[in-house]
């Protein structure tokens, strides 16, 4: 297994001319899971983009590495295939395509063999159970007409009927009540192995309290500026950001 599953080395980026992203280092082992937070305009959604190949942002230094091979200029399919997942923060609607059909296509695109239709739907009703969701969702358009909160958990299901390699969740959390939030956090719990990793982008901590964290990480002006245990986010908590930046 090779020594890091996610390495991002000095990486710098920008959008439109604005550089957001200034020279971030970042080493995920398969096995942890790693927090990720900061203010309101440090970069963190900016960092899960960028990671993810978003094409709207460009990469003016550093590499990105997963697995030991050099991504940085790979496209998002490429890097999904890889084994590379990424919750938004406000998911897209998509009419015209199911819950069902779109996770049977992704399935089979990620692990490049058909993807029969009745074991697949047994799956994917069970992962929906885990989520105390409707089973009828599974018929409806990709998010069309979902609440909030009803779009956070199909991200969810996403996550767990694929099951990548590295998952990135950004503000998953954001919009739940305290029973929803439960709920994810108990199916991230699930989801999390040995081999495979969580980076988790939150401003609510709740999400956490069943989550084992590794390494805690505090963005500020487009860098990692304190990585800590997960203590750092009760003093976080108590002081805010403040008490760590300053």
């Amino acid at each position: 297994m090779p020594k890091n599953l996610l390495s991002i080395k000095n990486l710098g980026a920008s959008v439109e001319g604005q550089r957001i992203l200034n020279g971030v280092d970042l080493e995920v082992r398969a096995g942890e899971v790693h927090v990720l937070m900061g203010p309101n305009g440090a970069g963190k959604s900016t960092l899960a983009n960028v990671v993810m190949g978003d094409p709207r942002y460009d990469v003016d230094q550093g590499r990105i590495f997963f697995e030991d091979q050099d991504i940085t200029d790979e496209k998002p399919d490429a890097r999904a295939r890889r084994g590379m997942f990424l919750s938004f923060q406000a998911p897209e609607e998509i009419p015209g395509i199911t819950v069902e059909n779109f996770l049977r296509a992704a399935k089979a695109a990620y692990s490049g063999q058909e993807v029969k239709l009745i074991p697949f739907r047994k799956e994917l009703r069970a992962r929906m159970k885990e989520l105390d969701m409707d089973p009828s969702y599974a018929a409806r358009y990709l998010n069309v007409g979902f609440s909030g909160g009803e779009k956070k958990k199909n991200e969810i299901l996403q996550l767990a009927v694929l099951n990548p390699r590295l998952a990135i969740l950004d503000e998953t959390d954001s919009g739940l009540d305290i029973d929803a939030v439960k709920t994810i956090s108990e199916s991230i719990h699930r989801y999390k192995k040995d081999d495979n990793a969580v980076i988790i982008i939150t401003h609510i901590t709740r999400i956490l309290q069943s989550l084992p964290v590794d390494y805690v990480h505090i963005m500020s002006e487009g860098r990692i500026v304190k990585t800590g245990q997960a203590s750092l986010i009760e003093k976080i908590n108590r002081e805010g950001f403040a008490s760590v930046l300053g």
